[in-house]
């Protein structure tokens, strides 16, 4: 089954998609162009160019699994841009304001206790 949680960490990668990739297809963009170990666990996030459709690829204990979204109206803002890498990291809570189309750059966070890993 797929779970999102806080206790995942999600890449959104910053290429554009095309939608067409499957299981493989995304998997080769994180291998080819990031350092990531695509079966670590990690959330692998994708937009495609018309920011209209998104994907989320994660490894699961016995394969792949993939979530798939096409907003009929409106378009995913994409997350905050870094020129210099290929992924940047997001929050959960970034996930699931980004999947509600909330501009996660607008948002001022409070100090919160955070676990270091």
């Amino acid at each position: 089954m797929l779970i999102f949680s806080s206790r995942h960490r999600y890449f959104f990668y910053q290429g554009v998609t095309d939608m067409r990739k499957s299981f493989d297809g995304l998997s080769g963009l994180i291998r080819q162009n990031t350092e990531h170990d695509i079966l670590s666990g990690d959330v692998f996030i994708f937009i495609n160019r018309r920011s209209d459709r998104i994907k989320l690829l994660m490894w699961d204990v016995s394969g792949f699994a993939l979530f798939y979204k096409r907003l009929e109206k409106g378009t995913f803002k994409n997350a905050v841009v870094s020129p210099d890498k290929t992924t940047v990291e997001l929050t959960w809570s970034d996930l699931i304001m980004l999947l509600e189309g909330i501009e996660i750059k607008q948002i001022k966070r409070r100090k919160r206790y955070q676990k270091k890993t």
